[in-house]
């Protein structure tokens, strides 16, 4: 019963030190640099760095699933480095007041809702549940978002067409993010409902 609530995960290795792994590294430790350079006003070489560890997102997982590197801590890794650059871009572009207040409220209180689950999944030896693809489709939109947004700033480039565009793409990525929450909300409750 168990497993049909979710979705099996396959591994290939327990390693922590893995090609995937150390590029996953790199992308969480480009965070900090990431946030410096949107807060600085270097806006095109954010977005040039969001892009390059965007493409390493797709490299790490081809390479993992290619070299048969697939592992518990790189599945873990993922999600992880994606909700940082997600969080990073949101609460820098608030403090460069690009976006409004409500808005960082609306993507924070998901994660939020997500580590108060915490504890529940943690009871069945998991700390998480596997992304499922509504959260990858808000995770892409969101990040597709907020280069644009930034870039249609009038503190920034000013290009409107990419204001209108971020926005639109942000707004559909909040309301994914908040469907995948719903969903994950829901395995977990299925989940402590089933019989162990």
């Amino acid at each position: 019963m168990q497993a049909s609530l979710v979705p099996p995960q396959e591994f290939d290795t327990d390693a922590v030190l893995t090609l995937p792994n150390v590029l996953s590294f790199i992308r969480l430790l480009g965070v900090p640099l990431f946030t410096w350079l949107i807060i600085s006003g270097h806006d095109v070489a954010a977005v040039t760095l969001l892009a390059g560890f965007g493409a390493t997102d797709w490299v790490d997982g081809f390479l993992a699933r290619r070299l048969k590197q697939r592992s518990p801590l790189g599945a873990k890794l993922d999600p992880v480095a994606d909700r940082l650059y997600i969080i990073a871009a949101v609460v820098s572009l608030l403090v460069r007041d690009i976006v409004p207040l409500y808005f960082v409220i609306i993507l924070v209180a998901r994660d939020v809702m997500l580590a108060l689950l915490v504890p529940a999944l943690k009871r069945h030896g998991m700390v998480a549940l596997p992304v499922n693809w509504v959260g990858k489709a808000g995770t892409l939109l969101l990040l597709l978002a907020f280069p644009l947004i930034l870039l249609g700033a009038d503190s920034s480039l000013d290009w409107r067409w990419a204001h209108w565009a971020g926005w639109v793409f942000g707004w559909l990525g909040a309301v994914a993010y908040w469907t995948a929450g719903f969903f994950y909300v829901r395995e977990t409750v299925r989940l402590g409902r089933a019989p162990r």
